[in-house]
């Protein structure tokens, strides 16, 4: 009987994410006999796991599911939900059907995005916003969506009014769509029990720990968004990301340092990503392109990135002008 959809290399995933399942109500569990130490590392450790479990777990599996069982990725999209504070299946329609569609998107003549979480949103004169706005700021609309998902518990955590964006992401077929609808119901259901668990564990470390953990993580999460696009060209498919080619990161991150291939071929096994820079080394070549010699989480340490944005965003605004002259 198979039970991987693409290979067993995937069970390092999913240990990853059972580990994190356990470490955290551990965390809350020694909280009140710890040392202010053993806190401090404690939150460190939730903050890195959560956030790396976003960039890399998390967003791994929302583009290829490990399982060829629909109800083992049921089970795996409730537990990353607990480890991520947020359901899976909602990350999978705003991250995959969102994002890898419109690809960070510059604003258009209505003044915004397609790409719901484009570092452009809300910038000025096509320029990418200012990170802290765009990190702290994301962090919070993050914040205030999980809120809402907890108050969504008085109709049982379904998707409902207010929430029309994710609904025009859900699958058009009947079926697909009331099961991913249902699963998004039953990741939030997971996330709010989770956090009566923690609360019920020690409400202390819920309040000084997990709370302020789990902000950390978004804003990073954030800052890493930003700097896999930050300097890259929007209106070129095969420019519009930002690469970083070190072995050593890609081994510890399942090759997320390939963001321009995984843009190219979203649908591709983390595995298969050196072999999508082979398969489109003309295309990749064609054009100047953004590749960083640091991992995107400190993109901001690569002080002369070339930004080729920039360049576009002037020629767009010197043809515009040139029409109006001419009109």
């Amino acid at each position: 009987m198979k039970i991987w959809k693409k290979t067993p290399k995937d069970l390092i995933l999913v240990a990853l994410s059972l580990a994190q399942f356990a470490v955290t109500p551990a965390l809350a569990i020694t909280w009140d006999t710890d040392s202010l130490p053993a806190r401090v590392a404690g939150g460190l450790l939730l903050t890195v796991m959560t956030a790396y479990n976003i960039i890399v777990i998390s967003h791994l599996f929302t583009h290829v599911p490990w399982f060829v069982s629909s109800r083992l990725n049921a089970v795996m999209s409730l537990v990353n939900s607990v480890n991520i504070g947020q359901s899976v299946q909602a990350y999978q329609l705003t991250h995959v059907r969102n994002h890898h569609r419109f690809n960070n998107d510059r604003q258009g003549p209505d003044g915004t995005t397609r790409d719901a979480s484009s570092t452009y949103r809300k910038g000025k004169d096509g320029q990418h916003q200012r990170l802290a706005a765009y990190a702290l700021g994301g962090a919070v609309d993050s914040i205030v969506g999980r809120v809402k998902d907890v108050v969504s518990t008085t109709r049982l955590w379904s998707v409902g009014r207010g929430e029309e964006r994710l609904l025009s992401l859900a699958s058009r077929r009947e079926g697909g769509r009331a099961r991913e609808l249902r699963q998004i119901r039953a990741d939030r259901a997971a996330h709010c029990l989770s956090l009566v668990v923690f609360a019920t564990l020690s409400w202390q470390w819920t309040v000084m720990c997990y709370l302020p953990a789990f902000f950390a993580a978004l804003t990073l999460v954030n800052v890493q968004n930003y700097y896999r696009h930050y300097g890259a060209n929007p209106e070129d498919r095969a420019a519009d990301s930002v690469s970083h080619y070190n072995r050593v990161y890609n081994f510890l991150t399942f090759n997320d340092g390939y963001h321009q291939e995984h843009h190219l071929s979203p649908g591709s096994h983390w595995s298969q990503m050196p072999g999508v820079t082979s398969r489109r080394r003309d295309r990749l070549d064609a054009q100047p392109r953004v590749v960083s010699p640091v991992p995107a989480i400190v993109g901001f340490l690569y002080r002369s990135r070339p930004l080729l944005h920039q360049a576009e965003a002037a020629s767009t605004l010197s043809r515009h002008r040139g029409s109006s002259t001419a009109t």
